[in-house]
């Protein structure tokens, strides 16, 4: 009975920013929850891949490219996934892209990009999603604990655009939980090494798992997967406007 409520048989869920990283795992990890999925991403040919990885499991797969920082695209996306499964039950809210620029010389266009995709993506694709959503359904945004605080690094409009991602969920959930029966989450991973953590200087994140993490060490991807499963499977059914951080301890030190 309770194994039972962390399936997610005969549910369809969009994964954004399923080229890579965490977006790969995420996609793969709800598959072999049960779910079928519909992956998104600008580069397509990298999408395929993910694809195969989630038929492996059996599961059908789906891969439409998609700029989240486009409108059109995102109600593109949710318009190909209905047409192929009929229905979306779940949205991983993944796709976000980071800087490292010092304040003073970051660009209008460089602080811009950043809060188009990480902000104004995830808001245009829960609302494509809330769109065409049944009661039950559920949306998890994905944060980063640098909405929270600080690490070292310069990233003025990372950490801006994952503290708005936060605000953003609260008050989703609050205008669409009791109204359309549709479940409001955020996620705020800590140092999971990605595209982004490779791009950070020689022994930075050594420093920062040494001083800032209480487990010594990066999460895993399986560590994240599975707590977004929680919360979009009938496991986290009274959840709803929750920020949970995932990060070893980061936010108490």
């Amino acid at each position: 009975m309770v194994l039972e409520r962390f399936r997610l048989d005969g549910r369809v869920v969009i994964v954004t920013g399923a080229s890579s990283g965490l977006g790969v795992a995420f996609a793969r990890g709800f598959a072999e929850a049960g779910a079928d999925v519909v992956i998104g991403a600008r580069r397509l040919d990298m999408l395929e891949e993910t694809r195969r990885l989630v038929e492996e499991t059996g599961r059908r797969c789906l891969a439409v490219a998609t700029d989240v920082a486009v409108p059109e695209q995102c109600q593109a996306l949710v318009d190909a996934a209905v047409a192929e499964f009929g229905h979306v039950d779940i949205l991983i809210n993944n796709a976000g892209v980071g800087t490292a620029v010092p304040a003073l010389r970051e660009t209008p266009e460089q602080f811009r990009h950043v809060i188009d995709v990480n902000l104004h993506g995830t808001f245009w694709m829960a609302q494509a999603c809330a769109r065409v959503m049944r009661p039950g359904s559920a949306i998890v945004n994905i944060g980063s604990v640098l909405g929270e605080t600080t690490a070292g690094l310069p990233q003025a409009a990372y950490s801006a655009s994952k503290a708005a991602v936060a605000g953003l969920t609260r008050d989703l959930a609050q205008q669409w939980t009791s109204r359309r029966g549709i479940r409001v989450n955020c996620l705020e991973p800590g140092f999971f090494h990605s595209e982004m953590t490779d791009k950070y200087p020689p022994g930075y994140l050594d420093r920062v798992m040494e001083q800032r993490v209480l487990m010594k060490r990066a999460g895993e991807p399986i560590e994240l997967v599975t707590t977004a499963v929680f919360l979009a499977s009938d496991a986290g059914s009274y959840i709803s406007g929750a920020v949970l951080a995932v990060d070893g301890g980061i936010l108490i030190t």
